[in-house]
């Protein structure tokens, strides 16, 4: 068997697949992908041209899937220990929803109005636009953040107090935001702040986040 991953590994929507096999105990290969000057033959199994692709060899051609929410759900299915979606169909949907939150409101915010702007922008030997990373910092991520800080409470995890896809998807958008050297304000999100401390520091996050850090690190020196 051999599944492989197509993506670049600092892409927060790469790595959520990466931690659902991690989680799973799967063994994975990453061919990467540049996100802006994919391969020609990209198109074929990434229509939209949008990271993550996946390839099951396992299975005959066509064997890809594309999108890392459509990539996790075929994962669960098909090696459904340890699960990381809830059996509860209304819990299901509630760790579906906060999915779509981190991969949509946060990721626009997190992705564009911080990571782009001082790692990939520093990448491709461009100057990094600090007005849009301070009205990013202080207009539109902080309600999110206050949201997040609501919805988990007093809990661990935020669907069922169980870790779920929802931990994966919130978690992996905070990594970027943490490389692109932003820390949670603890005073006016602590619980959110304690829940990243725990969630990163889980196998599954911190050997990715280690590979990931020298390379962040050489490009925001740049």
């Amino acid at each position: 068997m051999a599944l492989i991953v197509y993506g670049s590994s600092l892409s927060p929507f790469v790595r959520k697949v990466c931690v659902v096999l991690a989680e799973k105990g799967l063994d994975y290969a990453v061919e990467q992908v540049n996100p802006f000057n994919p391969p020609p033959d990209y198109v074929e199994i990434s229509p939209l041209k949008r990271i993550p692709a996946f390839r099951d060899t396992d299975l005959p051609e066509p064997n890809t899937l594309a999108d890392s929410s459509v990539i996790c759900d075929y994962l669960e299915h098909k090696f459904p220990a340890p699960a990381l979606y809830p059996s509860d169909p209304y819990l299901r949907a509630r760790a579906l929803w906060f999915e779509e939150y981190a991969d949509s409101a946060v990721a626009q915010c997190v992705t564009r109005g911080l990571f782009f702007e001082r790692v990939v922008k520093r990448m491709m030997r461009k100057q990094t636009d600090e007005d849009v990373c301070r009205k990013t910092l202080t207009e539109t991520l902080p309600p999110l953040f206050d949201y997040l800080e609501n919805e988990l409470g007093a809990n661990d995890y935020f669907v069922g107090n169980r870790f779920s896809i929802a931990d994966i998807s919130v978690a992996a958008m905070l990594v970027n935001f943490e490389h692109a050297g932003e820390t949670l304000d603890a005073t006016r999100w602590p619980r959110l702040a304690a829940y990243r401390a725990r969630l990163l520091a889980r196998p599954s996050f911190k050997a990715l986040i280690d590979a990931e850090r020298p390379l962040v690190e050489r490009f925001r020196a740049a």
